[in-house]
């Protein structure tokens, strides 16, 4: 690599790594920077593992974020720069909901982008709730499930369609296939336990780009 090439490369380096700081990079909402993201990965690699940090970079599926690196046996531990956030029982449920439905749509060989209305997302998740008596509350509590799930990342809202949310493919990396095959005994525990329990842990701040 000559001297103008690398120095093209270090100068480069900053944009993707900001974006990755403030959250998630997609492929299709920021081609540009996706395709900077792809030519420079290894450096950004080595620039954020000097803080701790590893780049996640799923090709495939066109996302990238950054994850807090475990430290090995004769590494002190760092502060964490990513925080571990603890997730409630009902934003879990969803979530795993939601994971099931792409396994779906990816096991019928559908590469369209997976698209639900507010609807379908109370019917998935009403079973699992407890009852209230109170249809509309019970919808207000979803949609600030639903609230939540977009301030993660998982979920996008179509712009001019507020009851439409696309099930962003991050969620893949969240949601592994092992969790996923146990899912049928999960919602058993779901349904065992009383809303508002810790069940699920989901890293740093998702802000959709």
């Amino acid at each position: 690599m000559t001297d103008t090439a690398s120095f093209e490369e270090e100068a480069g380096i900053p944009l993707p790594v900001i974006a990755l700081f403030k959250g998630v990079v997609y492929a299709d909402a920021q081609p540009q920077l996706w395709q900077s993201l792809l030519r420079l990965q290894a450096r950004v690699r080595d620039y954020v593992g000097v803080v701790g940090l590893e780049l996640m970079l799923d090709e495939a599926e066109g996302c990238a974020y950054l994850r807090q690196r475990s430290a090995t046996e004769d590494e002190a531990e760092l502060p964490r720069l990513v925080p571990r956030r603890q997730l409630s029982y009902p934003v879990s449920l969803l979530l795993a909901l939601l994971r099931r439905k792409l396994a779906e749509q990816d096991a019928a060989g559908d590469a369209v982008r997976l698209v639900l209305s507010r609807d379908e997302i109370v019917e998935m998740m009403r079973m699992f709730l407890p009852e209230t008596g109170d249809e509309a509350r019970l919808v207000q509590r979803i949609d600030t499930h639903i609230n939540r799930t977009i301030e993660l990342g998982f979920l996008r809202r179509l712009r001019g369609q507020e009851d439409r949310f696309e099930i962003r493919r991050i969620i893949k990396s969240f949601v592994d296939a092992q969790w996923l095959s146990e899912f049928n005994a999960r919602l058993a525990e779901y349904h065992a336990h009383a809303a508002g329990e810790s069940v699920m842990r989901t890293e740093g701040g998702m802000d959709p780009q």
